[in-house]
């Protein structure tokens, strides 16, 4: 019998290497930042994805009907810089944001149908009634505290995965529930 045994290990190392950089490559179609894994959609978190593949979350409350679109970020006196509220509409639509009655100033993201940042307004101020337009193809605003856009590098084309981004149109579809440990 021929004595096979360091090379047949070594072949051994080298196919396991081979099938985890493959591996490797396939789970790449969502980067997430090294060492951390791909975040899960809920319902309370805005996740960005930068053209980098950096992920960038918000604790979000959500504003999907007419009556909490309205009312908004009104009256807040304080906003955490990892909170902020998304609009979400019921189909695409041109939409005008102002600032009445809202008492802290306010980065405003607007995204089309598909997820993707189509216009940044930064630093909204507060109690201005002049309106911000948002486009004509607007499907989800977020709204943040004033200057976290730039401090994040957020940037028109970034994208946003929430489970109210329909997953047929998403630019980022959610990751399949259980395919990753919540953030």
């Amino acid at each position: 019998m021929p004595e096979a045994g360091p090379i047949r290990s070594f072949r051994g190392v080298v196919a396991a290497g081979l099938f985890l950089a493959l591996a490797g490559c396939a789970a790449a179609e969502i980067p997430a930042p090294v060492g951390a894994s791909v975040p899960v959609c809920r319902d309370d978190l805005a996740l960005l994805q930068g053209g980098d593949g950096r992920w960038h979350r918000f604790r979000i409350e959500l504003a999907d009907t007419a009556a909490d679109r309205a009312r908004g970020l009104m009256f807040r006196r304080d906003l955490a810089r990892d909170q902020g509220m998304l609009f979400v509409y019921p189909a695409p639509q041109n939409v005008a944001f102002w600032m009445r009655n809202t008492l802290i100033p306010l980065d405003m993201l607007f995204f089309d149908a598909a997820g993707r940042i189509t216009r940044i307004h930064e630093n909204a101020r507060p109690l201005d009634e002049t309106p911000i337009p948002g486009g004509s193809a607007v499907r989800f605003v977020l709204e943040i505290p004033g200057g976290q856009a730039r401090a994040q590098g957020l940037r028109v084309g970034d994208r946003l995965a929430h489970p109210a981004v329909t997953p047929a149109q998403a630019a980022l579809p959610c990751p399949p529930a259980g395919s990753a440990p919540a953030p």
